[in-house]
């Protein structure tokens, strides 16, 4: 157990009460009576409250744990994500954005029913909530907690069920709104205390941020290689030029683009405006984040930590060179990472669990049967108070089962090295499917029905095939050539790249179909103008510069 001293205690201590009360005061004073009350925070959401929201969501022990981790393994590389996904921020909030809010989108798949059909929509909403569930609130959960039990000495399975608690008495009472206003809260805590580990173990290699960021490139260069060799170790996880032109933009436009615990924030704003500038916001902190996340783990493999795996990197940082009082900090900023990120991803598996599913296998009425209809769309000659009533508290249960069953799973992934690239490469065997159909049904009018279900159901075998092809091919002497690469003493294709060769296929065989299936536009083809398309000044203003820090880094680290 580390030395916690009394004054790090009590500000952990007086965090967690603060925003447990402050979450559960906005919870009993929002108005909730209706799903979209619930759901959608009534959509009346400012700018900051979406910009604070999505990185509140996004930061969680993932990155801090797992992407330290990766930092310590792998080095700034790592950071790829980080970078490439403030870029991607920007072609979701021109581009996607415009269409979901124009065309009243309220979950992702209410849009593939619209745009497809109901064999679409509720396939893919059962996919989202297990994986929400057995990947994402899990590996939060677990992630978290390791840093606890290593840091403060907590018991793995006691640390979960606290953070369990913690992020449960917001998210379940309270609904969107609620996790939002705390999102926002947190978020300064988050980027406040991952400064002030990152300034402290900066401090101890060199003697200042600047210092230290120069000692960590001079006594570990290969660390800074932003696009690694073949014969790099982790080039199987990070795979050259791949990250600039490949799979990584998969990764990042299924997540920031079609993830429903991610785009809520931005379908629950008061207007198209502020959701691009809100989104815009995010992408500048996410400019900020490998400083916070990713330096840490490198500064502990040059300080040469005694740790045993990977993504015990950042607690060792914060046990043995955060001082007295700031250890507080930096532990309040972890805590507030993990409790936004469990409720975002509790509150958008509940959202897709009671309007994606429960609400059309088990509400219609009988003048319903042949119509494509959410509780959001026309809700006054829709649903009575009562059934509104029910479905908010659907949500609520739901909201509360899944953070249970996250937290009986969470233990189980002890085994796990570095679970940033795990959760990254089980997350990209659906997704290249799913966004091949979300970018073809949005951008080419003549996708077909069939086209989309076919997309669906060859995404993971399409991806299990790319993952065990080398093993095979390996028995002719062909695994070694193309983009194989030598993992375990096997060779593998790097996940990003089976990522971008099936979103390629999935959307060649989509094409294939469409073209055999409509002469002409599908009849739910979207229709749209350029108009759509245009954003103010400051939005183009920051891209600009978001672009022009995104290209120095890699000139600079090349």
């Amino acid at each position: 157990m580390t030395n916690l001293t009394s004054i790090d205690l009590g500000i952990v201590i007086a965090w967690i009460s603060f925003m447990m009360l402050f979450g559960i005061y906005i919870s009993y004073t929002s108005k909730k009576d209706t799903a979209n009350d619930y759901f959608l925070a009534s959509k009346s959401l400012p700018w900051w409250a979406v910009g604070g929201s999505l990185i509140a969501a996004n930061i969680s022990a993932e990155q801090f744990i797992g992407m330290s981790g990766s930092g310590y393994a792998v080095g700034f590389a790592i950071a790829a994500y980080e970078l490439m996904a403030a870029i991607t921020l920007l072609i979701v909030a021109k581009y996607f954005l415009p269409i979901f809010i124009k065309k009243e989108i309220y979950t992702m798949p209410q849009f593939l029913e619209k745009r497809f059909d109901t064999r679409v929509r509720t396939g893919l909403a059962f996919f989202w909530v297990l994986l929400f569930v057995l990947v994402n609130i899990t590996s939060v959960l677990y992630l978290g907690s390791l840093a606890l039990e290593t840091i403060m000495g907590i018991p793995l399975m006691y640390a979960i069920i606290g953070l369990s608690i913690y992020s449960a008495s917001f998210s379940v009472t309270g609904g969107l709104k609620a996790v939002a206003l705390t999102d926002v809260v947190q978020v300064v805590a988050l980027i406040l205390g991952g400064l002030v580990a990152s300034y402290m173990v900066l401090d101890a290699v060199g003697g200042g941020v600047f210092a230290g960021l120069s000692t960590l490139v001079e006594k570990a260069p290969e660390k800074f290689d932003m696009i690694l060799e073949k014969s790099n170790s982790e080039y199987i996880n990070l795979p050259g030029i791949s990250i600039l032109v490949g799979g990584m933009w998969i990764a990042n436009l299924y997540y920031w683009g079609t993830n429903q615990y991610i785009i809520q924030r931005s379908l629950a704003c008061k207007s198209l405006e502020e959701a691009q500038d809100g989104t815009a916001a995010a992408a500048l902190v996410k400019i900020l984040l490998p400083l916070i996340v990713v330096i840490p783990g490198i500064a502990a493999y040059v300080l040469g930590a005694e740790i045993t795996k990977a993504d015990q990197a950042y607690p060792w940082v914060v046990s043995n060179y955060v001082g007295v009082g700031f250890k507080g900090i930096a532990l309040a900023a972890l805590i507030a990472a993990i409790g936004s990120s469990v409720a975002s991803i509790v509150n958008s598996a509940s959202t897709i669990f009671t309007l994606d599913i429960y609400r059309p296998l088990f509400m219609k009425s009988d003048a319903e049967r042949n119509q494509i209809l959410t509780p959001l769309e026309n809700n006054s000659s829709q649903l009575t108070i009562k059934e509104e009533n029910l479905l908010v508290r659907v949500g609520k249960w739901s909201s509360l089962i899944f953070i249970i069953v996250g937290a009986i799973i969470a233990p189980q992934l002890g085994s796990l090295g570095e679970a940033f690239q795990f959760i990254q490469e089980y997350t990209g065997f659906i997704s290249p499917g799913i966004l091949a159909i979300f970018i073809l049904g949005l951008f080419w009018k003549k996708t077909s029905t069939n086209a989309a279900f076919w997309g669906v159901i060859v995404s993971l075998p399409l991806s299990m095939f790319f993952k065990f092809l080398p093993k095979f091919a390996d028995l002719s002497g062909l695994a070694s050539s193309g983009f194989s690469a030598m993992h375990n003493g096997i060779y593998e294709i790097p996940f990003l790249d089976r990522m971008g060769f099936s979103f390629l296929l999935i959307s060649l065989i989509m094409v294939l179909i469409s073209n055999f299936e409509n002469k002409n536009d599908d009849p739910k083809a979207i229709y749209f103008d350029a108009g759509y398309f245009k954003t103010s000044r400051i939005f183009n203003i920051i891209s600009i510069i978001i672009i022009a820090i995104v290209a120095a880094i890699y000139i600079k680290f090349w």
